[in-house]
């Protein structure tokens, strides 16, 4: 018994000394342990970076403004050209919340921004036809009553006094072209009720408007009739008849009233 128990121990020892090295992982393993019971537990250190490429994660992922590219202001902001002001500053607010954080796509946007907007003050600049102004300087030593007959007047932009006037010159060609056929009653009336129609857009007073219209009627009709007999007899072609020309007169009167009176 006792030679067999020798024996296990000897060989026991042998064993032990020729044991193989412990694997990395278990050994790993087994510090960690050592660390639960109260060893020191070292860490590795990674020394390898997360970052691949150039740019951040954050960069990578920021959206970009499709449309930046795009040369016209108005399809990079995704408006239409008669858009207001506040529809285009609503679209570049919003823009500039969906791609905020990079760089060339908010340039882009205040790009475009500016670009509208400085467009739109140049055409209100060209369009601007301060007739008032330009007449008052030259009243400024006029009497009180000059003065005053001037505040019932205001000068609109040129495009509306374009369009009236391509109305009312409507208006009278037709007039010119069927004063053979028959007289120019249809064409006055239509003009009287267009004039009419345009003073109570700035009076808001159909009553008031009404008035103010036939009276403009009724003013260019009398002095039609009291200026055609003078002019010269080779001014006027020889079809065009007093009713004709007295119409042309009226005409001139109500595009007058109806675009620069108050």
């Amino acid at each position: 018994m006792q030679a067999a128990a020798a024996f296990n121990q000897a060989a026991f020892t042998v064993r032990s000394l020729h044991r193989p090295p412990r694997p990395l992982h278990l050994a790993v393993a087994e510090d960690a342990f050592a660390g639960i019971r109260g060893a020191p537990l070292t860490r590795p250190r990674c020394c390898g970076s997360l970052s691949v490429g150039v740019g951040s994660y954050d960069s990578e992922h920021t959206p970009v403004f499709p449309r930046q590219q795009s040369w016209d202001p108005y399809k990079l902001l995704g408006v239409d050209q008669d858009a207001s002001e506040e529809e285009v500053r609503s679209a570049r607010n919003f823009l500039l919340k969906q791609y905020a954080g990079y760089e060339e796509s908010e340039e882009a946007i205040e790009g475009a921004y500016d670009k509208i907007i400085m467009n739109s003050y140049t055409d209100r600049k060209k369009s601007k036809f301060n007739l008032k102004s330009k007449l008052k300087e030259q009243v400024e030593g006029s009497p009180s009553w000059l003065k005053a007959l001037f505040g019932y007047f205001e000068v609109p932009s040129l495009e509306i006094i374009s369009r009236r006037f391509a109305f009312f010159a409507f208006f009278a060609g037709w007039s010119i072209a069927t004063s053979a056929e028959t007289g120019p009653a249809f064409q006055l009336a239509m003009s009287l009720a267009s004039c009419i129609y345009f003073l109570n857009e700035k009076m808001k007073n159909l009553v008031r408007a009404s008035t103010t219209g036939f009276g403009i009627f009724v003013g260019g009709w009398i002095l039609g009739s009291l200026l055609v007999p003078v002019i010269p007899a080779f001014v006027i072609p020889p079809t065009w008849s007093l009713e004709l020309l007295t119409s042309l007169t009226a005409y001139a009167f109500m595009f007058v009233g109806c675009t620069f009176l108050k």
